[in-house]
């Protein structure tokens, strides 16, 4: 939702009297920049022009996203108003329990064009196709025959209903758990009594009949619902009620009394499922005697009562989306490309001696770095392997592929981060796995998390010891190389691989930090590093030189920052920023940001690879890594940003992949100073311009191109100065 901005004072000689760059004014409200992010993410499902199918995605995703912002940040600010904080952490200065009514609003706001969405355009939609979203009352009798066998079969056996009086408390329902609110009667007597029926976990969201020529698809509670009566004889229901509990699942550890923290963290993710309740979710029509019932059972304000007029947990529509078939409701199927210096290479090892090598996920594909694992495991001349891991996926060619180098004798060495949030069991099951295998398993520092990503293989050659890193802005999952766009690098320069080596012994050994060759690492200075270019742009600017930044990020946040870029705004440097997530600073304010832009990109993959630029008086400044410019990247986890310094992929990374996230006029918004967003719309004169399908085109045509063929950067140029844009003009600024 909008927020207020507190006006510029002008003078008498209409100069302008800026305020403090700590004006709480001056920044977005964290949350409600996420929630203007989820609302953009929701957008491309209101959006007809985006397939059917895929507008199902969007509308899940949406859902998923809305469920672990409750778990975490709601959960977190009310923890805060119990303890009686009254201030806001953040540079907004928002009180904790003035973000819980203002996320209520917004919450309700969204989710309210979420099923409207839904009711009035996509499910009529799926019903053209024959995709039969049903409601117990729309189900015809020879239906309801077959599903009663499928309910007395394969639902009943794993039902248990639960009785709630004097001697059945309440019972702990598990996060994000639908159930069945009973109240019924006996009929020899008055009294009301009140009963749940967990819906089971286990088994599909929707029970799905295939039909002569689509599906049938019925909700697993309506099911439920419709037979009641079998599950408690002899009374009589007088109603019912689907809800839905979530719960906090934000934990805090005192590492310095941590003996293990793998068990202690397992703990954790035990005490997670029993977390205090923040959000209910009803039945719109529900009985207020069943919403009263419930506020009381878990504990719950009004404020966290959400009723909606639609089937609850929307996130079930991934099995819909999930429907064999239907190519013309879904995007156009599309293959990674190997980038050609792979192409016809003697090995892995050679190519990339050979010279540096940039992939751009998911166009280009992630297959070799699963081989370059996987090669390194296998190959009698590999000695060793050290590699990070954040997120991996749950069947991951990595992990065997370090499991089998350790069976063959390898020195490897996994550094794994096991409080990655809502990955914690997956990765306490991989350091095990690995442990089992020989893998020397580390956990990284105490109160850090390990973000970065990083491999190191180190290769016993004709000439002598050799080693080879990747370093990237994603994490060495299989799985989301294909959903999320990121950067791999592939180097064997000498400076890049001491400082990777000397990485893993800070990591895994007792070392003072070392003095880094290339790598930009957090939290020891990577915000002052920033800083610092950002003020030499405003130098160049104040000296009369061009002052040039762009980056590419997924949130935006640390307060020092932000300032460094009001300041270097008002110096004269333009900057482009296209941040996928939050961003707390503030564009276009007069005197302050009037040379920031912001834009926001929500395509079929996850904007996710962070680049930053600086013109630095024509010696162009390229760095990539794995952090975002927020608080707890820059100083409470472990992340490496690099530069890239061979021209041609400095290029192709600025000329290329910068230049046409900008010129984005079709999924691409721009933040405005009042917090919201607005499609960037091009003027009629203007090509249509889609940033993912232009690099799936891209990427198409350079795989062809001879390995040592330099490619071409397109004719403009992001560096070349601007002319300062009209703020009230949403097209897409053309570099010069």
């Amino acid at each position: 939702m909008p927020e207020t901005i507190t006006p510029l004072v002008v003078r008498k000689d209409e100069s302008l009297v800026v305020p403090s760059l700590d004006d709480p004014a001056l920044y977005i409200n964290r949350e409600m920049s996420w929630l203007a992010f989820n609302r953009r993410v929701l957008e491309e499902a209101l959006d007809p022009s985006v397939p059917l199918l895929e507008r199902i995605k969007f509308l899940a995703i949406f859902a998923s996203n809305l469920d672990e912002f409750f778990m975490v940040r709601v959960g977190g600010l009310q923890q805060k108003v119990g303890a009686g904080v009254s201030v806001g952490s953040g540079a907004d200065r928002m009180a904790p329990l003035d973000q819980l009514a203002a996320v209520s609003l917004t919450v309700r706001d969204i989710f309210q064009a979420a099923y409207a969405c839904f009711n009035d355009q996509l499910r009529p939609a799926l019903d053209k196709e024959n995709i039969l979203l049903r409601a117990g009352k729309d189900v015809t009798e020879s239906q309801k025959t077959t599903l009663a066998t499928y309910f007395r079969r394969d639902i009943f056996p794993v039902l248990t209903p639960l009785a709630i009086d004097q001697r059945h408390p309440f019972p702990h329902l598990l996060n994000k758990s639908l159930n069945l609110a009973v109240i019924l009667r006996r009929p020899r007597d008055s009294e009301q009594r009140f009963a749940v029926v967990q819906v089971p976990a286990v088994l599909p969201r929707f029970v799905q009949q295939k039909l002569e020529s689509g599906f049938l698809l019925i909700p697993l509670e309506t099911l439920i619902r419709m037979h009641l009566p079998e599950l408690f004889p002899g009374m009589t229901i007088e109603y019912t009620a689907v809800f839905r509990v979530t719960r906090n699942s934000e934990y805090e550890i005192d590492d310095d009394d941590v003996e293990d923290l793998l068990k202690t963290i397992e703990e954790e993710v035990r005490k997670r499922r029993r977390g205090f309740a923040v959000r209910l979710e009803i039945e719109a029509n529900a009985h207020q005697d069943v919403v009263n019932f419930l506020m009381q059972a878990l504990d719950l304000d009004t404020s966290d009562v959400y009723s909606h007029d639609a089937f609850l947990d929307i996130t079930g529509l991934f099995q819909v989306y999930a429907l064999p078939g239907y190519p013309h409701l879904r995007d156009p199927q599309f293959v990674p490309q190997t980038v050609a210096e792979f192409n016809g290479a003697s090995s892995i090892f050679a190519a990339i001696r050979a010279r540096d090598v940039l992939l751009h996920h998911p166009f280009d594909s992630f297959g070799p770095v699963v081989d370059f694992i996987e090669t390194a495991a296998k190959d009698e001349r590999v000695l060793a392997i050290k590699q990070t891991l954040y997120r991996t996926s749950s069947d991951s060619s990595i992990v065997k592929a370090l499991q089998l180098a350790a069976d063959n004798g390898k020195q490897v060495t996994a550094v794994i981060e096991l409080k990655a949030r809502l990955d914690e069991e997956r990765n306490i099951q991989w350091a095990r796995q690995l442990e089992k295998s020989g893998v020397h398993v580390v956990f990284g520092f105490v109160g850090l998390k390990t973000h970065c990503k990083v491999a190191l293989v180190v290769r016993c050659e004709d000439d002598g010891i050799r080693r080879y890193v990747h370093l990237a802005t994603g994490n060495y999952n299989q799985q989301t190389a294909r959903l999320y766009t990121d950067l791999g690098f592939f180097t064997s320069n000498n400076d890049f691989c001491d400082d990777a080596s000397a990485l893993f012994n800070y990591l895994t050994g007792y070392s003072e930090l070392p003095q880094w060759r290339k790598l930009v690492v957090a939290p020891s200075r990577m915000q002052t590093f920033m800083i610092e270019r950002i003020e030499n742009e405003a130098r160049n600017a104040r000296a009369g030189r061009l002052g040039r930044i762009i980056v590419k990020i997924n949130g935006l946040l640390e307060p020092a920052i932000v300032q460094a870029l009001y300041r270097a705004s008002q110096a004269g440097v333009k900057i482009d920023i296209i941040c996928r997530g939050i961003c707390a600073l503030r564009p276009g304010i007069p005197g302050i940001s009037e040379n920031i832009r912001v834009i926001s990109i929500i395509d079929r993959f996850l904007e996710h690879s962070r680049i930053v630029h600086f013109h630095n008086g024509g010696d162009a400044q390229v760095y990539i890594g794995s952090a975002d410019w927020m608080d707890r990247n820059l100083s409470r986890r472990v992340e490496v940003v690099f530069p890239v310094e061979n021209l041609e992929l400095k290029n192709r990374l600025v000329h290329e992949i910068l230049a046409i996230g900008l010129a984005d006029n079709t999924k691409a918004r721009e933040l405005l100073p009042d917090g919201s967003y607005r499609r960037v719309m091009r003027a009629p004169d203007q090509p249509a311009v889609r940033s993912q399908e232009r690099f799936l085109e891209i990427a198409a045509q350079t795989a062809q191109r001879r390995p040592h063929e330099p490619m071409t950067p397109p004719v403009s140029s992001v560096t070349t100065p601007t002319k300062t844009r009209p703020r009230g003009k949403r097209g897409a600024r053309k570099e010069g």
